[in-house]
């Protein structure tokens, strides 16, 4: 019976129940036209073009068959009858266990009586599955090499949520008062029968209560069992799960029987969440997705076209703190499981996409397949992130003070405008949900890359896409929430037109002070600098300026000076001639504002899509996205420290007696003078021991990587912020694509470049200069 809760009092849900079961039908038909053209029906002589088991029929592939399947079903094709020959397959399952196909008992009459008349040869009794009952029923199928009846079973089993739900419990755990009570009754042999009687009949109301405690919350002891699962358990044993999957699926009968049970199961599930609010009534209907999830064959042709799709659609439905539970499940699975839930839902994506023709007019955002997969491709995503390499910790503090805003607020004020995102950048619920944003994810248990779906980047029209993102209405998707399936050029497309958008704002509230101030327009901001004080001059004009378009020239010299030779000018950074990296110079005499100004110029980079040939470690990054240096970082940015510290972290002798060193450390001044440091009270006095020294290397990190530079950095952040706060920067890049945006690729494709190049002034490809 269908896990479907509604009453027909109700017209709408009657209806909708009505549609579901006429849809259900036709599926039905579409499969039997699917396997005659796969299998045929049996019959060596027969007649039908349209049956593989005609000597003229030509084979053909497996979604070759699935469309024409399709065909067939709209013309009212011939089906044929199965053959004697083929008794058992899935088509006997497909005739017996369709519910909105009333011509199976011409199909019943063609078995023999030695079918008909075995003693559990359908167990009808069999309401839920177990690991025990699955093995039971496929033993007397191998005896009778009849696998129809475990087929029937299955259908029924896993076409029902009801049923589903209830399937492959975990084993109840007996708390020490019950065992010692069972012990105590073992004394009486006769006193022990009675009690594994009354054992019996309890388990028994336990089952039938289990069996509807996904109705209206009418089972007082699933209720009971609910309240002994942790917020992160599930009730349903996985690993025999796993077990029941291997040695099913290798049997291509029973396989189809997931596939055709799967499709019916699908729509009654997605019509539960959606109206009927049932995991809130019952956690346990969680169950079903893990069970269903655990098929390793989700991903095959078979599924792509109606299985699967109907699933996801189902699974999107998932309330926010069913999602979380299910990712925090998931991120305990292994890299492989990970990796292939991912690539199923990936192919999902690409089939449609592919399948398909996308352009302006037909979006890829209004495909409900491809829309369903991303929502469900994200819960394995942050699966993937919460299972990984996780810091929640050292994040770096906000601002005290705020970021300072131009005299325009007052304008946009009297305009009846407000400020954008006063919220500030926008974060995804189900990071929320979690605890866990990407950024605290040193390492994933599979690459991020792998979450890239460069089909779908093809045919995504962007400026539609961000128009969703804003306007971020329920009945529009964009895929900008979820940027883990982007690649950074689609995503700096993205920010290329929230940029172009806040620009023309800028221009339109320029044009209105002019009108009102009777200024000359001029939406330009245009700085004259003197090359031998490019900071300070800069610092005058930008520093309270919103961002816009900007123009540099040098007073007296030609060319605009580059963001190297900007900080190579001034004291306020170091370079490391091993790395090529610049870092904070802890001893600078520069303002604060001038390491504002250089915050700016980064974030004007990215808002105008400028490359600057200015490379920082990659703990910058990750300390402007809200995450603190730590020891790890040092790798990049200080790599001859860092090894130090790691050998003093795996050395194997007596690090006080050898060493002697203490919490006090050392560092050179501009001028090249020693100075100390103590990196706990009276560090000088504290030796380093074996048992303390990973402390010591956390706090040497720490005040490199952050309390030495925290003055500087924070008005370097600062600065950066106020040209990026508004902008979904945050929210769509990690630090890694972030220095891409600003410094570009290292990888070069000179034939690319080569491919793309236009000459003018009389050159060409061929010319002997340019060759």
């Amino acid at each position: 019976m269908s896990f479907v809760y509604e009453s027909h009092t109700n017209p709408c849900a009657y209806c909708l129940n009505v549609w579901y079961r006429k849809r259900a039908a036709a599926k039905h038909l579409i499969e039997r036209y699917y396997h005659q053209l796969t299998e045929g029906c049996g019959n060596e002589a027969c007649t039908n073009e349209f049956c593989a088991s005609c000597p003229t029929f030509l084979r053909m592939d497996n979604n070759a068959a699935a469309i024409k399947a399709l065909e067939l079903y709209k013309i009212n094709a011939k089906l044929c009858d199965p053959h004697p020959s083929k008794k058992g397959t899935s088509s006997a399952y497909l005739e017996n266990n369709s519910k909105g196909a009333h011509n199976n008992s011409c199909t019943d009459r063609k078995m023999n009586k030695k079918e008909m008349q075995g003693p559990r040869d359908d167990f009808k009794d069999v309401t839920y599955l177990t690991e025990e009952k699955v093995y039971e029923i496929l033993e007397l199928c191998r005896e009778r090499e009849d696998f129809s009846p475990l087929i029937r079973v299955i259908g029924r089993v896993f076409s029902s949520a009801e049923a589903l739900v209830q399937s492959f419990r975990k084993a109840k755990q007996h708390t020490k008062e019950e065992l010692k009570s069972l012990q105590g009754k073992d004394e009486d042999k006769d006193e022990d029968e009675k009690e594994k009687a009354a054992c019996s009949s309890v388990s028994m109301e336990e089952d039938s209560g289990a069996s509807s405690s996904s109705r209206i919350g009418d089972n007082i002891q699933g209720d009971k069992n609910l309240q002994k699962l942790g917020p992160d358990e599930v009730s349903v044993d996985i690993e025999a799960v796993r077990l029941v999957y291997n040695r099913l699926l290798s049997n291509e009968k029973i396989e189809t029987a997931f596939l055709n049970a799967l499709v019916y199961l699908s729509p009654n599930v997605e019509c539960d969440l959606t109206y009927h609010n049932v995991y809130s009534r019952d956690p346990n209907y969680l169950n079903l997705f893990i069970i269903v999830m655990e098929n390793c064959n989700l991903h095959s042709p078979e599924y792509l076209e109606m299985a699967l799709p109907l699933f996801c659609k189902a699974m999107s439905k998932l309330p926010l703190a069913a999602q979380a539970k299910l990712v925090r499940l998931w991120s305990k699975y292994s890299a492989d499981q990970i990796r292939r839930m991912m690539e199923t839902f990936q192919q999902l994506i690409t089939y449609k996409v592919i399948s398909n023709e996308f352009n302006s007019r037909n979006l890829v955002n209004d495909d409900d397949a491809i829309v369903a997969a991303s929502k469900c491709l994200k819960m394995v995503y942050y699966a993937n992130v919460v299972g990984g390499d996780v810091d929640t910790d050292h994040n770096e503090e906000e601002d005290e003070e705020p970021i300072p805003e131009s005299s325009e607020l007052t304008l946009q004020e009297l305009l009846g405008e407000e400020r954008r995102n006063k919220k500030g950048p926008r974060v995804d619920p189900l990071e929320t949900e979690l605890g866990v944003k990407s950024i605290d994810c040193r390492k994933p248990l599979i690459p991020f890359e792998e979450f890239i779906n460069e089909p779908l980047n093809d045919v995504l029209e962007m400026d539609k896409d961000y128009t969703f993102f804003k306007v971020e209405t329920e009945n529009k998707f964009s895929f900008m929430t979820c940027p883990f399936i982007l690649n950074a050029v689609t995503k700096n497309l993205g920010l290329y037109y929230d940029n172009r958008i806040r620009m023309y704002s800028e221009r339109r509230i320029t044009v209105l002070y002019s009108l009102v101030q009777g200024q000359q327009l001029n939406p330009y901001l245009r700085l004259k600098v003197r090359r031998d004080h490019i900071i300070d001059d800069a610092l005058v004009r930008v520093r309270q300026r919103t961002p816009g378009s900007h123009s540099v020239s040098c007073l007296g010299q030609q060319g605009v000076p580059e963001g190297y030779e900007i900080i190579d000018r001034v004291g306020m950074f170091t370079y490391d001639e091993s790395t090529k990296l610049f870092w904070f110079n802890t001893s600078s005499f520069e303002t604060e504002g001038q390491f504002t100004l250089i915050g700016i110029v980064l974030g004007l980079a990215i808002y105008n899509n400028c490359i600057l040939d200015v490379h920082f470690p990659m703990v910058v990054y990750r300390k402007l996205m809200g995450k603190k240096g730590t020891f790890r970082d040092l790798a990049d940015s200080h790599p001859v420290l860092y090894q130090s510290l790691r050998d003093l972290l795996q050395y194997e002798g007596s690090v006080e007696d050898d060493m002697m060193i203490t919490f006090q450390i050392s560092h050179t001044d501009l001028f090249g003078n020693p100075m100390m440091h103590d990196l706990k009270e009276n560090g000088d006095k504290i030796p380093i021991t074996n048992e303390n020294r990973k402390e010591f290397v956390n706090l040497y990190a720490d005040y490199i990587l952050n309390k030495s530079v925290e003055k500087q950095f924070k008005a370097f952040r600062r600065g950066f912020h106020m040209v990026t706060n508004e902008s979904p920067l945050k929210y769509l890049f990690r630090p890694e694509e972030i220095e891409l945006l600003i410094c570009g690729s290292s990888n070069l494709d000179f034939q690319a470049l080569e491919e793309t190049t236009e000459y003018d002034g009389g050159y060409t490809r061929d010319s002997l200069i340019i060759r």
